[in-house]
């Protein structure tokens, strides 16, 4: 009784970590594209890393002091609109990117990779940047600066993150030519943005997406117990009929995450090997447990 009192505490436990460890990874990954890639090849990034380079390439002054400093303000605005439980992660985030920073930065100095190839530093750069950033958001994180923004009307309307953040980068990209004074540098940051924005989404859409199943078994009760419990689906079930045979059966209707198949089928593998699973993957799952219902 007291392992089933403790599993479900465990559970949660077990996903905040890998939650922070998928933050963590992210920006690693994040770190790695901007200061390894983009930074030695005068390439700008969007949002607040933007204007951090070009405080950068005006001034030499670090990056991670100017990232860290904006980062504050916005993330007083993240708590108050957010919640902490999202904004507990962007702090976690911001430190966690600010501590790499220096440590790459220390572990890569002199080294510049792709010097005279800056169109394959801003690609590879920016795959890395958008990756990380796609890896902090699945895990309910963030990087700061214009990723909160971004979250805050991704919360009110459903536009995606990507699209936001493209928008409101444009501006600070351009502004870098005041300081480069080189318009193929800003090309360069556009086209840094667009691949940034696009890894974003790919990354954030693959681990939203949804599946149902449709779950035909004399067993059908121990099944939906079952996935009530973990992954703790909700299960409705359909009464129905064989059209040949003419014998009434209960057909369980189950949405779940992508990810969360592989339990669904191993439980049902378990229970009851000959049952008839029909899975098929859904454009959208809107309400409890998934994505909520945006109007524009």
């Amino acid at each position: 009784m007291k392992a089933t009192e403790t599993s479900p505490l465990r559970q949660n436990m077990l996903r905040e970590m890998k939650d922070y460890l998928m933050i963590a990874l992210g920006m690693i990954m994040y770190g790695i594209g901007w200061t390894v890639f983009l930074l030695p090849n005068d390439i700008t990034t969007g949002g607040v890393p933007g204007i951090a380079s070009i405080v950068y390439f005006a001034t030499g002054f670090p990056v991670q002091y100017t990232y860290f400093g904006i980062n504050v303000l916005l993330l007083l605005l993240a708590i108050r609109i957010l919640g902490w439980k999202f904004s507990i992660k962007t702090i976690f985030a911001v430190f966690t990117l600010t501590f790499f920073l220096s440590v790459i930065q220390k572990l890569t100095e002199g080294l510049v990779l792709l010097d005279d190839q800056p169109f394959m530093a801003c690609v590879i750069g920016a795959s890395f940047c958008g990756g990380g950033i796609g890896i902090a958001f699945s895990a309910n994180g963030s990087t700061g600066g214009t990723d909160i923004i971004a979250a805050i009307i991704n919360k009110y309307r459903d536009i995606t993150l990507g699209r936001v953040m493209l928008i409101c980068d444009l501006i600070i990209i351009s502004s870098s030519y005041f300081v480069l004074q080189d318009w193929e540098k800003v090309v360069y940051g556009y086209v840094t943005l667009y691949i940034c924005s696009f890894v974003l989404d790919q990354v954030v859409n693959s681990a939203r997406q949804s599946v149902q199943f449709f779950i035909i078994s004399d067993k059908y009760e121990e099944i939906g117990h079952h996935i009530n419990k973990y992954p703790h689906r909700g299960v409705t079930v359909i009464h129905a009929s064989g059209f040949y045979t003419g014998h009434e059966v209960k057909m369980l209707f189950v949405l779940a995450k992508k990810s969360e198949s592989p339990i669904i089928f191993r439980l049902i593998k378990d229970i009851d090997p000959k049952a008839f699973v029909s899975q098929s993957a859904v454009i959208g799952v809107y309400g409890e447990g998934f994505d909520k219902i945006k109007v524009k």
